[in-house]
């Protein structure tokens, strides 16, 4: 389960370099800011440390990321049955174009391919909605028809001419694949979904019916069925397309598990070679009772100082939650924040026991939570270019609940957020008040920071289903309400002196500035991201805007929240912050209520209620004030490059770090370097 940053790696390991190289660029120097187009800025981070690993850790975490590096097609064919076919036509123009590169068409194709190769496919990484070539269809069939034929990703027996009929309108009609991810409870959310984790012409019904059939109510281990699947008919029957090696996606698997066997010989310990051992039996069989097995291994590896994960993960990307998609993210321990985490691991049961949800719903026994800060040394599949700014896994709540789970902070990826937006007038432009801008500035970074630690350590963490409840119970709005209950819990510790007390704060006052953050994000600066006369269609950016509105509508009744116009600009004022603690309480309790009991037409009401819809006129203002001042509302990575070094004898001596390679150079190369899957994967 991911926290996205409110604004919002794969690496060279070259081992044929020789001689010394500069590895880090001194902070100061550090230019954070790569390139920005459309909607999107691209950054760099620094892997603060490196210098700090073991020549043996330094060559687990190669090992790791050549791992992660492998798993990218896959990610970019779950997303949509023909975004390999579209990138590799794209790339291959880009390389071999002759014509006229100042003209209006290959300006807007340069923007058309570094937004695909961003989003991982044709549909926007966080609205959902396809976005559309600025170039002309001509432009485009020409440029195709003057490539060698050869370079053209034709289907057995297909003409240029059939691949463009078949290919163009899935790039430029409105009405092919129109969202990657379908929400609209109205609808058939399979059919209406243009991801590839079902085959054509299966329905919501075939799937739900297909999966409530293998589970077993009285299971309290239950397996997370389809988890690794493509779910397909054949011969008019339902059939699952198991990701492993010999079945699907099996010649980037057999990569991974290759990189993953070389890890092992790395390994820090015996428990973190059983880890990587466990994983690469999944992925060799398929077995998600496997999986269950390497997930709680995982959970007990705490000593390890580099960690990884490596897998089909999250399911934000299946309207109904059951599929994952591919990420990979590895990393080692920030130490200097060792004491911080483990302090917050040692008081869970403190904030469940205090928790202002219904004690049915509390774990008695809080186990096993580990909590660190984490310095991440590279970005794959779902966490790339794109990442979360904090982890907790795994999301099996028997998992959860009988063994705990990880959580991370990754600090690198925060800090390179709040250099590159340094001096960027946000504050200037979106706060009301002087008292909240001096909040914000003293404290922002701090508390932002521990919201996010609260959010993944102890807020996925907490609670607990009713016995008999399936976890899937709540459909197309169960990662909304799992997210909103993870932001709560965060958000009513926040303000509880308890912050102080353990030394998280340094002042009473400083918890105002997250507040009054999340507020400004969810009622008004998050509407950036979302095109004019679109609905809010992301979990995340839903779970904001229930939390954010529902305090708004719940709260004007004692003026706790408003909406105020000042010279034409809307503002968030909060008129009473410990009112606001007790109302983000008295959401928690319900949101809390809604996930334990399993009730869906309650996460419905909630969500469509307050998460889906959006004032065009308030969006309207929110867009134009945003585009004055310039600032890209999403942010991505280009990975850093590691470069290893070698004696006279060939000898490895070091793997040093360097931050040089530009956007388009490094997809390129990903695509040239671990492109291992066929065009068409059906």
């Amino acid at each position: 389960m991911k926290q996205t940053f409110f604004i919002m790696m794969t690496a060279l390991l070259c081992f044929a370099c020789t001689g010394e190289k500069k590895a880090v660029e001194p902070a100061e120097n550090f230019d954070y800011n790569v390139e920005k187009f459309a909607d999107l800025g691209i950054l760099r981070y620094q892997v603060s440390d490196w210098d700090s690993l073991s020549l043996h850790q330094k060559q687990l975490v190669y090992c790791l990321q050549e791992a992660a590096l492998h798993g990218r097609d896959i990610l970019f064919d779950q997303n949509n049955r023909y975004n390999l076919a579209i990138r590799r036509t794209l790339e291959a123009v880009y390389e071999n174009y002759q014509g006229d590169k100042t003209s209006k068409d290959y300006e807007e194709f340069i923007v058309y391919l570094k937004r695909v190769w961003f989003s991982n496919g044709i549909h926007h990484h966080y609205g959902e909605e396809k976005f559309f070539p600025g170039f002309s269809e001509a432009f485009f069939a020409d440029a195709v028809k003057s490539l060698d034929i050869s370079l053209v990703p034709v289907k057995a027996g297909q003409s240029v001419d059939d691949f463009l009929a078949e290919i163009t309108p899935v790039m430029f009609s409105p009405d092919l694949y129109a969202k990657k991810v379908n929400q609209d409870s109205r609808l058939d959310v399979i059919a209406a979904s243009a991801n590839n984790y079902y085959g054509e012409g299966v329905s919501q019904k075939e799937v739900e019916d297909f999966y409530n059939a293998m589970k077993n109510p009285n299971d309290s281990t239950p397996v997370p069925y389809g988890l690794n699947s493509r779910l397909v008919k054949k011969d008019g029957k339902l059939v699952e397309e198991i990701y492993k090696v010999g079945g699907l996606y099996s010649l980037a698997i057999e990569k991974i598990v290759y990189w993953l066997e070389e890890a092992a010989k790395y390994a820090e310990n015996e428990q973190q070679k059983h880890v990587i051992d466990l994983l690469v039996d999944f992925y060799k069989t398929g077995s998600l009772k496997k999986y269950d097995e390497y997930s709680i291994a995982w959970v007990h590896d705490t000593e390890s100082l580099v960690d990884f994960v490596n897998g089909f993960t999250e399911s934000y990307g299946d309207a109904l939650g059951i599929k994952a998609s591919w990420e990979s993210i590895v990393n080692f321990k920030d130490l200097k924040s060792a004491a911080m985490t483990k302090v917050l691991g040692n008081n869970a049961q403190w904030f469940e026991d205090h928790s202002p949800v219904d004690p049915r719903f509390k774990k008695k026994e809080v186990k096993g939570i580990t909590f660190k800060t984490i310095t991440a040394a590279i970005l794959a599949g779902d966490c790339y270019p794109s990442t979360p700014i904090g982890v907790n896994l795994p999301n099996s709540n028997w998992i959860r609940k009988d063994f705990g789970s990880k959580s991370v902070t990754i600090t690198n990826i925060t800090e390179a957020y709040d250099k590159a937006a340094a001096g960027n007038g946000f504050n200037d432009e979106f706060v009301c008040c002087p008292l909240e801008k001096e909040l914000m500035e003293k404290y922002g970074s701090q508390t932002d920071n521990l919201h996010t630690d609260l959010h993944e350590c102890l807020g996925h963490a907490s609670g607990q289903l009713l016995p008999g409840v399936d976890q899937d119970a709540l459909k197309v709005y169960g990662s909304t309400i799992e997210e909103s209950r993870a932001d709560l819990f965060g958000l009513y510790y926040m303000g509880d002196p308890k912050m102080l007390e353990l030394g998280f704060l340094d002042n009473a006052d400083a918890y105002k500035a997250e507040y009054y953050r999340y507020l400004m994000n969810g009622l008004l600066t998050q509407l950036s991201r979302i095109e004019s006369s679109k609905e809010i269609e992301e979990a995340h950016m839903r779970n904001r805007a229930l939390i954010a509105r529902w305090v708004l509508d719940h709260g004007q009744k004692e003026n706790v929240v408003e909406l105020k116009k000042e010279n034409g600009k809307t503002f968030v004022v909060i008129n009473d912050y410990t009112k606001l603690r007790t109302l983000f309480g008295e959401l928690l309790a319900e949101i809390q209520r809604v996930k334990s009991e399993g009730d869906f037409k309650g996460a419905q009401k909630l969500v469509e209620s307050y998460a889906v819809k959006v004032d065009p006129e308030l969006h309207k203002e929110i867009l134009e004030r945003y585009k004055k001042l310039n600032i890209a509302p999403y942010k991505g990575f280009v990975n850093p490059v590691y470069e290893a070094i070698k004696d006279k004898k060939g000898n490895v001596t070091d793997i040093k770090v360097t931050y040089t390679e530009g956007y388009a150079e490094q997809m390129l190369r990903y695509s040239k370097n671990y492109s291992d899957l066929p065009t068409y994967n059906d």
